[in-house]
Formats: structure tokens, C-alpha cells, sequence
């Protein structure tokens, strides 16, 4: 994972869920700036175990934050929002 993308994108080829999550994801850093980067959990065993019947799933600084789908509202107030 890159160490300046805040938030990373667990996937699997031909899934159309995926497919849909990366475009979510484009409108989101489209606003906010941010980078992202994906992880395919093809041949890694322990992403496929960790992540695998819920592809994809969204990371946000190393943290799960959601899958399946991307709830951009909600992302897009997280991205936004100051840390205490």
C-alpha cells in the first residue's frame, strides 16, 4: 500500500461491485483531493481470508470502512472531517 494514499481499495478481477466501488471512489477524491489505490486479494491468502466474501471494502487510513458498497456521503464527510 502506498504510505500517501489515505485510502485503499479491496478488490478481485472481473467483480462488477468493484468495478462500481472504483468509480465511487474517483467522484470522492475528485472533491477531496485524496489518492487511492487498490489491492487485489488474488494470491494473497491472508486478504482472501480477511476480505474475501465481502469484496469489495474500502480502507481508510489502514481502518475498514466499509464494503460492498461505497457510501460516498459518508466517506466524503470522513476524508473531511478534522481528527480530534
Amino acid at each position: 500500500m502506498s504510505s500517501d494514499a489515505r485510502l485503499t481499495l479491496i478488490t478481485r478481477p472481473d467483480c462488477h461491485l468493484c468495478e462500481d466501488a472504483k468509480a465511487a471512489l474517483d467522484r470522492v477524491v475528485a472533491v477531496t483531493g485524496d489518492r487511492w489505490v487498490e489491492k487485489d486479494v488474488t494470491g494473497d491468502l491472508e486478504l482472501e481470508r480477511d476480505y474475501g466474501d465481502r469484496l469489495p471494502v474500502v480502507l481508510l487510513d489502514g481502518r475498514e470502512h466499509g464494503y460492498w458498497r461505497v457510501e460516498e456521503d459518508r466517506l466524503l464527510r470522513d476524508l473531511t472531517t478534522p481528527q480530534l
